[in-house]
């Protein structure tokens, strides 16, 4: 993974991290506080480290450079879907938060080069016979948002945004999936070259099936964006099921229907 960061930043495509950090700014200027010693977490240091002046910055690793609860806001920033354990990624920033600290996260999710990845693997099994692994498994957002809770996170919440982005064909997408750092990383994955044919089989397939009327292709990336909070007495907490005091047909000043038993 590190191999194809490196190689990455010698040309680098980074508008997906551009607008990954525009929806973080966004996001924290709807919070009402000050936070004094944030934390980010990130693969691509030179483009974060100017996001969140004066954070500290660290490297996506297995084990998280993070002391317990020496922060009140961390944020994990367009690596999540590359963890081998995200729920460990997530425990590890929950304990290094506060009391009450801010736990943000942006990752790929699993709509992300869903017309790609059909491509790829329809071209290699007419090809090959076969199919290898080639697209990193991305949790949807139902798993991500269960993920919040593992970690003990509390007030959970978790959204997706999805961009489609245009290219003049697949081969220029795949060529900016290098410039992006994404490109296969799996240690599963094939150590030889793929095939010419399967390539031009793959571009072929994604043309026919997705191309529009200016014959440009569109690739899907589904951006999931987490939160939750370090729990403390201070936040709101859920009731004893039973312990209603009002109707809800009342609030909603709608005529009850009892059903027959």
């Amino acid at each position: 993974m590190q191999r194809n960061r490196d190689r990455a930043l010698r040309d680098p495509a980074l508008f997906l991290h551009d607008a990954a950090a525009e929806e973080l700014q966004h996001r924290l200027s709807m919070v009402n506080r000050t936070f004094n010693s944030p934390v980010l977490i990130s693969g691509f240091p030179g483009f974060w480290g100017d996001f969140l002046p004066g954070a500290t910055h660290v490297a996506d690793d297995e084990v998280l450079a993070l002391e317990s609860q020496a922060h009140d806001l961390v944020i994990h920033a367009m690596s999540l879907h590359w963890a081998n354990d995200p729920v460990g990624q997530l425990i590890q920033a929950r304990r290094a938060l506060r009391p009450d600290g801010l736990f943000l996260s942006v990752a790929f999710g699993g709509q992300t080069l869903s017309e790609l990845r059909v491509a790829m693997a329809t071209a290699e099994a007419e090809v090959t016979g076969g199919l290898s692994p080639r697209v990193a498994p991305m949790a949807e957002i139902r798993e991500m948002g269960g993920l919040l809770q593992r970690a003990g996170l509390a007030l959970p919440v978790a959204d997706a945004l999805p961009f489609t982005v245009t290219y003049t064909s697949p081969l220029h997408l795949m060529r900016e999936l290098r410039q992006m750092g994404e490109n296969n990383a799996l240690a599963d994955r094939l150590r030889r070259p793929t095939r010419r044919a399967v390539i031009l089989r793959a571009a072929e397939i994604y043309t026919q099936t997705h191309a529009g009327d200016d014959n440009r292709i569109p690739a899907t990336f589904e951006m999931i964006f987490l939160s939750g909070w370090a729990p403390d007495d201070s936040q709101p907490q859920p009731l004893r099921p039973g312990s209603a005091t009002a109707r809800l047909a009342d609030a909603l000043n709608a005529r009850e229907t009892k059903l027959d038993d």
